[in-house]
């Protein structure tokens, strides 16, 4: 198996990349917020990557981080996603707001990707909010302890009381995410600064 890629972008096209190594080029499949984060073209790159074997086909996934493709390895679990409604689920949301939509159990947000319908999106939700990993989203760090199990509370608190007002679960968890000290916070001070990001 191809665990990662190292070596020249050569090539960006819309949903894949071409890294060439050892005088071969790689074409990697991959999403529009990887796309957005790679150096310019000519420059040296490391892409970590999934190998998808079929009887007729490889396909090689690419990710910037090992949490990236930890999420879409658990995305392709679900049954009825798989490698392409998982990229499209990726390319629609990030890894980031995907992780808050789980979370805060917004199906809606997650049937907007392409071919991904309501009950394929509670599907993943479903399976996936146990298992989902905090790093990287606003929960990282904050569980464990009696004051991280505070913190975790007022957020969930502060999320409600913005839903209540009528945003979305993922929009009031991102608007939240962008709080610098959110965790030491009161859950009327959260609602307070998260206001200001939405």
């Amino acid at each position: 198996m191809i665990a990662y890629v190292n070596g020249i972008l050569s090539e960006v096209t819309t949903g894949s990349v071409v890294v060439e190594s050892g005088g071969i080029g790689y074409e990697i499949l991959t999403y529009s917020d990887v796309i957005r984060r790679l150096p310019s073209l000519g420059s040296e790159v490391k892409i970590i990557t999934y190998m998808e074997v079929k009887e007729d086909d490889i396909r090689l996934f690419g990710f910037l981080s090992s949490y990236e493709k930890t999420l879409f390895k658990q995305l392709i679990s679900v049954n009825g996603v798989g490698p392409k409604g998982t990229l499209s689920i990726l390319d629609e949301l990030g890894t980031d707001n995907l992780a808050a939509a789980i979370m805060s159990n917004d199906y809606k947000t997650i049937s907007k990707a392409n071919g991904i319908g309501p009950k394929t999106a509670q599907k993943v939700i479903l399976e996936l909010r146990d298992k989902i990993s905090l790093e990287g989203t606003i929960f990282e760090g904050t569980s464990g302890d009696a004051q991280s199990e505070d913190s975790s509370s007022s957020i969930s608190e502060a999320a409600e009381a913005l839903c209540s007002l009528g945003y979305s679960n993922t929009a009031a968890l991102k608007a939240i995410r962008k709080v610098e000290g959110a965790e030491e916070m009161t859950v009327e001070q959260l609602i307070v600064s998260a206001l200001k990001f939405i």
